[in-house]
């Protein structure tokens, strides 16, 4: 009597490639799936950017001449970092399509460090830079969400004065607890779920802004970088630390990548 043994070979996994050329629907999906994913944080960044440029540390006062300039910064900022650095230069260095220090970190280490010291150090050093980089990442990635959702949250404090700081600090423990735990079914799912979320978001902040552009067409000056600059004339260091909240205009930038 004999006993065939039969061992089962695992299916290698099957990384899919990404689409060359979409169109038509499939790009339309494609484009809201990534307004979910992509666009999620930078898009909630002005709910609280522009609070935190006049909070009573920076020691500016929101007279006109602030609110252009402060204005003018965050403008130029974004145009700055996300349309010329991320969207024109940084994008284009990818691995096989793949984006992030940690995807060029594996290219690099495909190479073999050689024998010579210099080269060992070379090796070394540009290691030390991607683990930086990463550190930087997973920071930026837990101290986002947070400031965003309580940023949030603490919007209801306007319809309702009376309400508990602690409710505040609950309700948006809650929230991220219930993202997260939904973050776990996938990049595709949350995009699915989140990308009408993020398109009536836009929408509304887009609406918002024609309205109260309409009332004082006078804020449109805010384009003209000079505001800016007189900022940093008048104000000097404190123009200067004011630049660590106008960072937070960008925040989410980094997603595109």
């Amino acid at each position: 009597m004999s006993v065939t043994q039969t061992s089962e070979v695992p299916t290698p996994l099957v990384r899919h490639q990404a689409e060359a050329d979409p169109g038509g629907k499939r790009l339309a999906f494609l484009t809201l799936t990534a307004l979910g994913v992509v666009y999620g944080d930078i898009g909630t960044s002005p709910l609280y950017a522009i609070r935190e440029c006049f909070k009573s540390e920076y020691g500016l006062t929101p007279t006109p001449g602030n609110v252009y300039g402060v204005l003018s910064l965050i403008v130029w900022s974004l145009i700055a970092v996300v349309s010329v650095k991320y969207i024109i230069y940084i994008m284009r260095a990818d691995n096989r399509g793949e984006g992030g220090i940690l995807a060029l970190l594996a290219l690099y280490l495909q190479q073999q460090p050689a024998d010579e010291p210099k080269q060992r150090r070379r090796f070394a050093i540009i290691v030390a830079l991607g683990l930086f980089g990463a550190a930087l990442l997973y920071g930026d990635g837990v101290i986002t969400p947070a400031m965003s959702v309580l940023s949030a949250v603490e919007g209801l404090k306007i319809a309702i004065p009376s309400l508990d700081p602690r409710i505040i600090v609950a309700a948006a423990v809650g929230i991220l607890f219930l993202l997260f735990l939904f973050q776990r079914h996938g990049t595709a799912k949350v995009g699915i779920v989140f990308g009408p979320m993020m398109l009536l978001w836009f929408g509304t902040i887009a609406l918002l802004g024609l309205v109260e552009i309409a009332r004082e067409p006078r804020i449109l000056l805010a384009l003209n970088p000079w505001y800016g600059v007189r900022l940093f004339l008048e104000h000097g260091t404190h123009a200067f630390v004011l630049l660590g909240a106008v960072v937070l205009a960008v925040t989410g930038a980094e997603a595109l990548y």
